[in-house]
């Protein structure tokens, strides 16, 4: 492929994090540095439905206050999607519409941000422009707080999650001790068929305030063994603090709890399990219980915001548009850990075929032997992910986030 002079469009897609418009910041900031190649930035608006729709940011014409805030902004700045595109084989009426906007808007560089889904969407528009002979760079920036897309030693957005998870947790038990018999309190945390971000509530334990118990979908949850594993507890200390994930299954692979309804991706829609597992101890263990739901929290809290989670995310996004204007395409950026002590890393790409659908468990030996809780192996993956505090930018004691055109 020869050098060819265009436009980049951008997009987010998927659950938002607090450090994705971190990424967004990195692809334009790079974009403008490169001028000489690359003329225009559009962002879609909600991802690949504001392509198909033409309906996109010209961030040319934005306010350099409202760019340099999207290091500081949760959310997706510029709206998200869960859109799944057919494969082109069987329909490629959605194709044929991006085709035409990117010859429209001479669009050479692609640049799409999201977890495993999002990768899909990148891979199958790669395929379908290179059979139609379109010249055109399509790169997947990679984003997911569930820290499940493979090959990449984490994903921006975990690391943040991560953070106020651990801080959270530490406040809720600090909270439980107040009184001299407590609650037994359920957090329950985001995690469909990973346990990264429940297993990370154990960094909380670091300085003393953590979880008694710990439980993952990596590993079959038993009821019974979960009432054993609170009465034990509970006759010790007179309280008691669990992290659970979402998406804990039971021996036969089910979901403990799952509501009623999909996405558009297939994926059964979660949550509710604490305030099940609070039910049953009240019920059968005669315990005063309490539910907490941190939802969205987890990843809309940019007050919690790790500063190595930060530059990581502004580094994959400049990291996609250097690749782009190499030419290259059907890549996801990914995070290579080139040390532990001190941490440090490096940029690299992956298939983005083999990074679509795919999603990235925690490893078994990272948690421990019971299963109810963790090793000191994720300890020390995940604690120089939490490093850093990136100051949150105030106006009248209340945070100031990017308002885009």
């Amino acid at each position: 492929m020869t050098k060819i002079k265009g436009n980049l469009l951008y997009g987010q897609s998927g659950g938002p994090t607090s450090v994705i418009n971190a990424s967004a910041y990195g692809v334009i900031q790079e974009a403008f540095l490169q001028s000489d190649r690359i003329e225009k930035v559009y962002v879609m608006n909600h991802g690949i439905q504001g392509a198909l729709n033409e309906e996109l940011f010209l961030i040319n014409e934005q306010y350099k206050k409202d760019i340099e805030l999207l290091k500081h902004t949760p959310g997706s700045a510029f709206g998200s999607v869960r859109y799944k595109l057919k494969d082109y084989e069987d329909d490629d009426t959605d194709y044929k519409t991006l085709l035409k906007l990117f010859k429209k808007y001479n669009i050479r560089y692609f640049l799409y941000n999201g977890g495993n889904d999002s990768m899909d969407t990148c891979a199958k528009i790669a395929r379908y422009m290179e059979r139609e002979q379109y010249q055109v760079s399509v790169i997947g920036v990679p984003k997911t707080i569930d820290n499940d897309l493979p090959y990449t030693d984490h994903t921006p957005g975990f690391g943040s999650a991560a953070k106020y998870i651990a801080n959270t947790m530490a406040e809720i038990y600090y909270d439980m001790l107040a009184y001299p018999i407590g609650k037994v309190t359920i957090v329950e945390i985001m995690g469909r068929h990973a346990g990264w971000l429940t297993a990370s509530s154990a960094l909380a334990s670091i300085n003393g305030f953590g979880p008694d118990l710990i439980y993952v979908p990596e590993r079959p949850f038993s009821f019974e063994k979960f009432k054993r594993d609170v009465k034990e507890v509970y006759e010790k200390k007179k309280h008691c603090l669990i992290a659970v994930s979402e998406g804990i299954v039971n021996e036969l692979g089910h979901f403990v709890f799952a509501k009623s309804g999909k996405d558009d991706f297939g994926h059964s829609q979660l949550g509710g399990v604490a305030a099940k597992l609070s039910e049953l101890l009240s019920r059968e263990l005669k315990l005063s219980t309490r539910s907490v739901e941190l939802s969205s929290s987890q990843r809309a809290a940019s007050h919690y915001q790790s500063m190595v989670d930060v530059n990581e995310a502004v580094g994959v996004g400049k990291y996609a548009v250097e690749l782009a204007l190499k030419n290259y395409s059907n890549l996801m950026v990914g995070i290579m850990r080139t040390s532990n002590d001190p941490y440090t890393v490096g940029w690299t790409s992956f298939d983005l075929s083999a990074c679509a659908n795919y999603e990235k468990k925690m490893p078994d030996t990272m948690i421990n032997m019971e299963g109810n809780g963790v090793t000191q192996e994720f300890i020390d993956y995940a604690l120089p992910l939490i490093q850093g505090e990136h100051k949150p930018k105030y106006r009248l004691g209340v945070q100031q986030f990017a308002k885009i055109k």
